[in-house]
């Protein structure tokens, strides 16, 4: 029987981080897609374009946690 394997939370926030960026790539793709379409209802474009603004907020905060502050 294997143990469970612990990971640090900078582990934790570096996986959450690829998971962020993906869903933030996909939204990207789903709304380009719907774009093309040029028969896409606009507010559904909208309610994505929040989410992925939402995403890279997320992203960003993560991102600011991981790097170490540094005083000149």
């Amino acid at each position: 029987m294997t143990t469970p394997v612990e990971m640090s939370h900078e582990e934790v926030l570096r996986v959450e981080l690829e998971v962020l960026r993906q869903e933030h790539r996909d939204l990207d793709e789903a709304i380009q897609a719907l774009v093309e379409l040029r028969r896409a209802d606009q507010l559904t474009i909208r309610r994505l374009k929040a989410q992925k603004l939402r995403l890279k907020d997320q992203i960003a905060r993560i991102e600011d946690e991981l790097t170490p502050d540094i005083i000149a």
